[in-house]
C-alpha cells in the first residue's frame, strides 16, 4: 500500500508593514489605506495535502514563496536549524507587507 501524502498545517504567526520603505521606495501614493497585508490574520490555519496549488483564501503569491518550504516538509524533510521536526517558518518576499508563517507537518 503507498504511503499517503501528510497533511500540512499553515499558520500565521505575524504581519508586519514597513511604513519607511513605502515612503521612501514605493511608486504610488499609498495613502492612509495601505498598511499590513489584509489578506491573513495572526492566527489563521490552513490545512491542506496538495503541495501544487494553495488552500481556499491562501493568497497565491505567499504561495509561490513557501513552496520550497511546504515541498520539503511534506516530503519527510527536516531542516536541521528547528528544534522540532516537520516543521519550517517561512514568510513571503513582499518587501512593504511581510507575512510570517509555521509549516508543520500533521501527524
Amino acid at each position: 500500500m503507498p504511503e499517503s501524502i501528510p497533511k500540512l498545517k499553515i499558520t500565521v504567526l505575524q504581519k508586519s508593514f514597513n511604513a519607511d520603505l513605502v515612503k521612501e521606495d514605493f511608486k504610488v501614493d499609498a495613502g492612509s489605506n495601505y498598511g499590513a497585508c489584509d489578506q491573513f490574520q495572526i492566527g489563521q490555519e490552513f490545512v491542506t495535502d496538495q503541495p501544487w496549488s494553495p488552500p481556499a483564501g491562501f493568497c497565491t503569491w505567499a504561495w509561490a514563496d513557501l513552496r520550497g518550504d511546504i515541498m520539503a516538509t511534506m516530503a519527510g524533510g527536516d531542516l536541521p536549524w528547528m528544534k522540532e521536526r516537520g516543521v519550517a517558518i517561512a514568510t513571503c518576499t513582499d518587501a512593504f507587507r511581510p507575512v510570517i508563517f509555521k509549516i508543520e507537518r500533521v501527524k
